[in-house]
């Protein structure tokens, strides 16, 4: 093997393992935790130390994979409760930015095609660089690009980093109130025992009360003369029984006008009544919904509440089953045991890693970022490898299941690919760029390099400003959303690490392929004048 590939390599981990160190320093109370690798490489780059660029796609491609991974499920529910307030942040710093890049071009008679690359290396877009150069037809792009992208990378990373401190925001406090949000729109599923008194439902079945579909309520357990019996679609309810239903408050309190008064008295199980917590890892019920696998008529069970991502479910008919979904069956001890091996309850395969999936979904986000689209007859719009593979990996995340293949991770093993593609990407990067730093400085001055730092920091400024005291957006999902909207990966891993929520993730996979979209056509544009 070639001596050069061997320092590439040793220098990539000799990179990755004082970053890490360093990382792990802090100083009253802060700390760059990963991002440090990046000004580890940019200081060893200068000094000629170089990673093979393959790293810098290969690392790029595993974590902006799992972060579609993670992402997906909430993804959708987050931009139809978020969507539009964080688009609007992300046009607003798109927008600031090119008016910045023109306007400072033109006072210091700067080429408007170095302008442009100064403009997508402030933002760290390799996307809109390429819709540049494409446009403009000039090299001067790349250069601009390569002055400005080391102080566009270190910014973002700094102002997300330590910004939070200048605002004097408590992220514990940003972090309680994401949580209660999340609780909000999915509320806690409780269960409490009732007394049935309406004379009307005397006699009814359950099936007859239709109590499933009016209260979205699940009828647990049955008390009748002191017999309890796990409830199914033929259960009559009678004056006088004792139920247990499981559901949110506001199911409950329906359950009480249609049913009678709550009760603190307790039903005692039968003797060989069980309830038990199952855990999903059969894919032959994965996407299925609960009235399909007819559960109730085949085993005599009952699912009362499903938990997903830490968050409990009240489950109907039509709700389907995830692979890693816990459940909660109640049945007699014979039939839970069938339940259990219906539904796979098996810890280990859930630990385990498939890289069928992985391998298969970023294949088929590759091929998706290399579609192109026809935008109006003015250039060709493709998302690219980056913006392909977060699209497809959210969506597959979302469906959760095609045919026999699991799109999902384990906690775990996200996080480990997530880490090894960041640490690769980073130290990459900063190699690369580490190398011509100086040389671009002695080549065109200090201007560019100023108007870099304003086109980075002004934008991300006044978006963040008005994200959080006009449209009131969580300061967590706010922080995701800049780096969203930077496309900055390196943004995401410093703020990514200083939160226990997914919030920094939902805010950046919600804006970054509209970020990519609209710096391609913002680019074009400025190309125009």
């Amino acid at each position: 093997m070639p001596d050069i590939f061997y320092e590439g390599y040793f220098a990539l981990f000799l990179i990755i393992s004082i970053g890490i160190v360093l990382g792990n320093l802090k100083i009253k109370g802060l700390s760059l935790d990963l991002s440090a690798v990046i000004f580890v490489a940019l200081f060893l780059g200068h000094h000629g130390y170089m990673v093979p660029i393959e790293f810098q796609t290969i690392g790029l491609v595993f974590f902006i994979f799992t972060i579609g991974i993670q992402a997906g499920p909430g993804f959708f529910d987050s931009f139809k409760a978020l969507g539009r307030k964080l688009i609007y942040i992300c046009t607003i710093l798109i927008l600031t930015a090119a008016l910045l890049g023109v306007g400072l071009s033109k006072y210091f008679g700067i080429d408007i095609a170095l302008g442009i690359g100064v403009f997508t290396g402030a933002l760290t877009s390799s996307t809109g660089l390429a819709a540049a150069i494409d446009a403009t037809g000039s090299p001067l792009s790349s250069i601009g690009y390569g002055i400005a992208y080391p102080a566009g990378v270190i910014g973002v990373i700094l102002f997300l980093s330590f910004f939070s401190k200048v605002l004097r925001i408590d992220m514990k406090s940003e972090e309680n109130n994401y949580k209660k949000q999340q609780a909000k729109e999915h509320p806690e599923v409780i269960d409490k025992n009732f007394v049935v008194e309406n004379k009307n439902i005397h006699g009814k079945t359950i099936n007859e009360l239709e109590i499933g579909t009016m209260t979205h309520a699940v009828i647990s357990r049955v008390k009748h003369n002191n017999k309890t019996v796990t409830p199914h679609d033929k259960t009559r309810l009678y004056t006088g029984d004792i139920i247990t239903v499981v559901g949110t408050r506001e199911a409950l309190d329906k359950i009480e006008l249609l049913i009678g008064r709550p009760t603190e008295e307790k039903i005692p199980l039968a003797e060989n009544y069980k309830v038990n917590w199952v855990l999903v890892t059969n894919k032959n019920v994965v996407n299925k919904p609960l009235k399909v696998l007819n559960l109730t008529a085949l085993y005599n069970a009952t699912i009362t509440r499903i938990r997903r991502s830490g968050i409990d479910l009240s489950p109907d008919g039509n709700t389907t089953l995830r692979f890693g979904d816990k459940v909660v069956v109640a049945s007699d001890e014979e039939n839970i045991r069938q339940v259990m091996k219906l539904l796979g309850n098996e810890e280990k395969r859930l630990s385990e890693t498939n890289f069928l999936p992985i391998s298969l979904g970023i294949l088929i986000g590759m091929l998706v970022g290399s579609v192109k689209i026809p935008f109006f007859g003015l250039f060709d719009f493709s998302l690219g490898i980056t913006g392909g593979i977060l699209t497809t990996a959210i969506i597959l995340s979302n469906l959760g299941k095609t045919g026999p293949i699991i799109w999902t991770m384990s906690g775990t093993a996200n996080q480990l690919l997530r880490k090894l593609g960041l640490l690769m990407f980073l130290a990459t990067v900063g190699t690369h760029s580490g190398a011509h730093i100086v040389e671009a400085f002695t080549q065109y001055g200090w201007n560019l390099f100023f108007i870099g730092i304003a086109i980075t920091i002004i934008p991300m400024l006044l978006s963040i400003l008005y994200g959080k005291y006009i449209l009131k957006v969580n300061f967590a999902v706010l922080l995701g959303v800049i780096a969203g909207s930077m496309t900055s990966t390196p943004g995401l891993a410093a703020v990514d690490s200083k939160t226990q929520t997914d919030a920094p993730s939902i805010g950046y996979a919600t804006v970054y392929p509209f970020a990519l979209v609209l710096m391609i056509i913002v680019s074009q544009l400025m190309a125009m004048l």
